[in-house]
């Protein structure tokens, strides 16, 4: 059995601000570094045999944080990378609004495909549960991929969630089945949890 625990990154400004960051590059601010602290203190005694995070800053820097304090190997994949949300990146809900009205939404923006997302990401599962086969691994990435990536595993409405920033999923690979076992975990964070979040 391979376990895999997904963890979106931490808090950067542009989250706080309600901007959508798809592949730009923004840093984890002040609030994320401390979410992956406290994260890394909540797993801190267990073991984990790899940290895989994301090639971009926000959750590589997620990812060596806690590696720090788990002491354990890091490595980067730029397939586990945040969905492409071509020209809506850098716009928060009124900027979308003001540039192309109400139904903006309908619109085509250049975002990347379900199809796409899933293809980087199975081939990243198929090569992670065939190269560590019976590990523990974490695997620090985005909120929209991991989400894209869970509710196509799992087949199941219950997984159409948000995803908090330094949130956990566990998932368990055994017999060529997914097993989620934590969907969308913050209790590390010790604030109240809507409904969607799976504790």
């Amino acid at each position: 059995m391979t376990t895999l625990a997904f963890v979106r990154h931490g808090q950067t400004d542009w989250n706080a601000a309600g901007r959508i960051q798809g592949i730009i590059d923004i840093p984890l601010n002040a609030d994320g570094r401390a979410q992956a602290g406290a994260l890394a203190g909540r797993f801190e005694g267990e073991h984990w045999d790899l940290i895989v995070t994301s090639s971009l800053s926000r959750a590589h820097e997620t990812g060596r944080i806690i590696a720090e304090v788990l002491h354990a190997p890091l490595a980067t994949d730029s397939r586990i990378r945040e969905m492409n949300f071509g020209r809506l990146e850098g716009t928060d809900e009124a900027g979308r609004i003001k540039r192309w009205g109400e139904q903006w939404n309908d619109l085509e923006h250049g975002i990347e495909k379900k199809e796409e997302v899933l293809k980087r990401g199975y081939q990243f599962l198929q090569e992670l549960t065939e190269n560590h086969e019976g590990k523990k691994v974490m695997v620090i990435s985005h909120g929209a991929f991991i989400g894209t990536l869970i509710r196509d595993m799992m087949k199941a409405a219950e997984y159409e969630a948000s995803l908090f920033n330094t949130s956990v999923s566990i998932l368990n690979y055994r017999e060529q089945q997914w097993e989620c076992l934590l969907f969308n975990c913050n209790a590390h964070l010790k604030v109240p949890s809507p409904m969607n979040g799976r504790v």
